[in-house]
């Protein structure tokens, strides 16, 4: 399994150039089987990491354009009225894919971003009134410009809480940029792209990362750093028990990525960051993001051995 995830790391290491952290970080959103948002200005290789991600991993892939006009319908799909048989057909959309970008998400309103609700929690949709299962794995990567930009709809708190994790690329170093304007053009190098991982061994992947152990002094780290978002005064609310298990089950992707079988504090927080930063607010700007402050403020002040 290790040298499938190490194949799997390089591979998209050759489109997405000096990535490492945030490529380890996506794989371990994934293979902890929750939705991944990238939130950075446009430009910066978030569309080329989804697209590259579904191809090595042999997924499925449907790219949602999300813009103010868009409909819930034009995600989940509609029924058409067939005149020669005078029924109605149902016509899946996009969202029946095991990867789906959902590109520029705060673009649209807050209906349509809403559609996406019950299909990233419960792995389904209904549409006029009939259930339907999407495929499995279904992994939802969706992208964002800062609320800054003009022309946005910002998130709100329920979206936000169903990605596990919150990525940026942020700016290329120096000889990454040079080879980037140097070299091949990324979309055609994502053609020529082999699929290193199938189902079976993605299932098998997710269930390995699910077996590593957990000690309970580990434990006792975790609810400090959860107690500590609920008890200190510059945190306008705290962790809630989802994003507890969310940081556990992160952790526990990200040893068994580095090749261990038991969770240590260093496990912990290097996903962090990625996982709590869009779930905080600072009390002095409930209406910002301050997550990232706040992420560093936990890893400073919250002690490893209680």
């Amino acid at each position: 399994m290790q040298d499938v995830i190490q194949k799997t790391i390089t591979q998209i290491g050759t489109v997405v150039l000096g990535k490492e952290h945030q490529i380890k970080l996506a794989l371990t959103c994934l293979i902890s089987g929750g939705h991944l948002l990238i939130e950075d200005l446009p430009g910066m290789g978030k569309t080329t990491l989804s697209q590259t991600l579904a191809k090595v991993l042999g997924l499925s892939f449907n790219r949602i354009q999300f813009t103010s006009d868009l409909l819930p319908a034009d995600i989940l799909g509609i029924s058409v009225f067939e005149k020669e048989t005078s029924r109605f057909t149902f016509h899946p959309g996009p969202i029946f894919n095991q990867l789906i970008l959902a590109d520029e998400i705060n673009r649209a309103t807050p209906k349509s971003q809403s559609a996406l609700l019950e299909a990233m929690e419960e792995r389904q949709v209904t549409i006029e009134g009939e259930t339907r299962k999407l495929p499995s794995p279904f992994f939802v990567i969706a992208t964002q410009n800062p609320n800054s930009q003009a022309g946005t709809f910002p998130l709100p708190e329920s979206q936000l809480d169903r990605f596990l994790m919150r990525i940026q690329l942020g700016y290329p170093d120096p000889a990454s940029e040079r080879i980037l304007m140097k070299g091949v053009d990324r979309r055609i190098l994502l053609k020529k792209l082999d699929s290193i991982v199938d189902l079976s061994t993605l299932n098998e992947l997710q269930s390995e990362g699910r077996r590593v152990k957990v000690s309970d002094s580990l434990l006792d780290y975790v609810q400090r750093l959860v107690a500590y978002t609920r008890g200190a005064p510059e945190f306008a609310y705290g962790l809630s028990p989802r994003g507890a298990l969310a940081l556990l089950s992160c952790a526990k992707t990200w040893a068994f990525i580095d090749g261990r079988t038991h969770v240590v504090p260093e496990d912990v927080q290097a996903i962090l960051p990625g996982v709590v930063e869009h779930r905080l607010r600072e009390t002095a700007d409930i209406q910002g993001h301050g997550g990232s402050a706040l992420a560093q403020r936990l890893l400073s002040q919250v002690d490893i051995i209680g």
